[in-house]
C-alpha cells in the first residue's frame, strides 16, 4: 500500500489555513509533547496520563501519534476523570493499528488537554477546546537497552498547530476505515477502551 501524503489535500489545508490563522491562540498549558525511541521493541514504553482536578472535572487526552517523517499515524482520545491515573502502552495502543501497513519504531506523541463536561470523549479528536489541566510521563527505551522516564514536555499549542491536528485526524476518520485509530491503554476509575485489533498484524 503506498504512503499517503499528510492526509488531507494541499488545495484543502491551504483553504482552511485561512481560517486557522485568524483564530484566537489555544490557552497555556494544553499541549505535552513525548517521542518514542524503540517502538515494537521487546520491552514495552509506556506513556502515563493524569488529571490533577484543577480544572474542575473530567478531561479528555486528544492523543496524536507521528512517524519521523511528520506524518500522522494515528489519532483517539481518552477519558482522564480528577486525580485518575491512566498508562497507555505504546506498543499495544499506539502502534497497533497504524493508518498504514507499518508501524513506525520511532516517532513523536501530542497530547492536547480538551474538557469532557458528560465524562465522554470523542472517538476521533477533530475539533478541539483546549483546557489546561493535563500532566504526563513517558517511559523511553534507549538503544543500550535501558528504561527511562521523564515528564513530557509542555510546548506552546499554535492555532495553526492545533488546525492541523484536526485535520489530519479528520484525515484518518474519513479514509482509515477504522485504522489509525489509537486506543486507551488501563486504569482510571472511569475504566479504558479494550485494545483493538491489529489489522495489519499479517504486514508486519
Amino acid at each position: 500500500m503506498t504512503r499517503p501524503i499528510r492526509i488531507a489535500s494541499f488545495v484543502m489545508i491551504m483553504c482552511l489555513a485561512i481560517v486557522a490563522t485568524a483564530q484566537t491562540a489555544p490557552p497555556a498549558d494544553t499541549l505535552k509533547v513525548d517521542y518514542f525511541a524503540n517502538g515494537l521493541g521487546s520491552v514495552d514504553e509506556t506513556l502515563h496520563l493524569t488529571n490533577p482536578g484543577t480544572a474542575g472535572g473530567d478531561l479528555c487526552a486528544a492523543i496524536y501519534v507521528f512517524d519521523p517523517e511528520q506524518e500522522m499515524t494515528e489519532c483517539c482520545s481518552c477519558l482522564l476523570t480528577p486525580d485518575g491515573l491512566r498508562t497507555i502502552s505504546v506498543n499495544k495502543n499506539l502502534l497497533a493499528n497504524p493508518l498504514v501497513g507499518t508501524s513506525p519504531k520511532t516517532g513523536s506523541i501530542s497530547i492536547v488537554s480538551i474538557p469532557s463536561p458528560k465524562a465522554v470523549c470523542p472517538t476521533y479528536p477533530t475539533s478541539l477546546s483546549p483546557t489546561a489541566g493535563i500532566r504526563a510521563w513517558g517511559t523511553h527505551l534507549q538503544n543500550n537497552g535501558t528504561l527511562t522516564e521523564t515528564q513530557s514536555q509542555d510546548a506552546t499549542l499554535s492555532a495553526s498547530e492545533e488546525f492541523l491536528l484536526e485535520i489530519e485526524c479528520s484525515g484518518i476518520q474519513i479514509d482509515g476505515s477504522g485504522h489509525g485509530l489509537c486506543s486507551c491503554g488501563t486504569g482510571d476509575a472511569a475504566g479504558a477502551d479494550p485494545t483493538p485489533p491489529a489489522p495489519w498484524a499479517s504486514f508486519n
